[in-house]
């Protein structure tokens, strides 16, 4: 059964208090294995938008389902063709300096895992291989007959010779790789088969509405369950498949610490929530975990150097 997409929430009761005191994140990363959970405000700096920040794509923009992919060959050709464009964009962006604090955060034994939301990759990029991709990576592709994965260049290349005079301006690119075009831009746009059955081609990524694959969910529990508290990184927790793991953690009463921009459908769960750009204030529990740890305890952070300034 698939579920049906949630893409917007509405705050009740009284809002969990807001600071810009990093002191409650450097507890916790301090005290070690904190599993983070990360959103699409972490890769904002990389150039890639959010879905409902300020600016969030959400507000102009609505995202593919998966029961429109399967079931409309004109929406799965509307797709193809943004993303053809869009995803050049995601491949291309680099980790930014969230990404390599968590990275840094993780090679010293601070954080005992590490889940992400987003599907661009940038976490594997900075350092952080073992990553769980929650929702997949643009850099896979899934055929939905035959199940067989694919790289995402395999496709780009294919879809070229497909569409040898396919040019368009892209408005805006989109968190899942989708590009806004106008739609005289894609009707035209050919669509290529699975090279091995014919089937549908699919990113390998969790379109709204479609559900998380089972084993990966239960990693994730895995995780939070042998983690001592929760670090989450920029997401609003609007969707159920991050949300689950905040309430699971808050149920077995460990610490949960948000650090996002604007309120959470998890600040109920929470014990902090901390309202700092991510990258630099990563970046300050970095350079204030180095000087703690001067000692010898093995604390290497990676590129960019972390500043020693707190951030208060």
């Amino acid at each position: 059964m698939r579920t049906r997409p949630t893409l917007s929430w509405t705050a009740t009761g009284a809002p969990l208090p807001r600071t810009t005191s990093l002191d409650e994140v450097v507890r916790v990363v301090a005290e070690r294995d904190a599993v983070v959970l990360s959103g699409a405000g972490l890769s904002t700096e990389s150039g890639i938008p959010d879905y409902r920040g300020e600016a969030g794509s959400l507000r102009r923009h609505t995202p593919m389902t998966y029961d429109e992919f399967t079931g409309s060959p004109a929406g799965r050709r509307r797709y193809w063709a943004r993303s053809h464009l869009g995803w050049r964009t995601i491949a291309r962006a680099d980790p930014n300096a969230g990404h390599h604090a968590v990275a840094a955060l993780r090679a010293a034994g601070f954080l005992s895992g590490v889940i992400t939301q987003n599907v661009d990759g940038l976490h594997h990029a900075a350092g952080t291989t073992d990553a769980v991709e929650l929702h997949g990576n643009l850099d896979r592709v899934i055929c939905l007959g035959c199940r067989r994965l694919s790289p995402r260049e395999e496709l780009d290349r294919r879809l070229r010779a497909a569409n040898p005079d396919f040019t368009a301006t892209i408005a805006r690119i989109n968190p899942d790789g989708d590009a806004d075009l106008a739609d005289e831009d894609v009707r035209g746009f050919q669509v290529v088969p699975c090279t091995d059955c014919g089937g549908v081609l699919k990113p390998d990524v969790v379109f709204f509405g479609e559900n998380v694959p089972r084993p990966r969910v239960e990693e994730c529990f895995r995780l939070v369950d042998e983690a001592r508290s929760m670090l989450v990184l920029g997401s609003s927790l609007t969707v159920m498949s991050g949300l689950r793991f905040v309430r699971h953690a808050a149920k077995a009463g460990k610490p949960v610490v948000i650090v996002n921009q604007g309120e959470t459908r998890g600040d109920a769960h929470a014990t902090a929530r901390v309202e700092l750009p991510l990258g630099q204030a990563l970046t300050d529990v970095c350079g204030i975990l180095r000087a703690t740890f001067r000692d010898g305890a093995g604390f290497r952070p990676r590129s960019p150097e972390p500043s020693a300034n707190a951030g208060t």
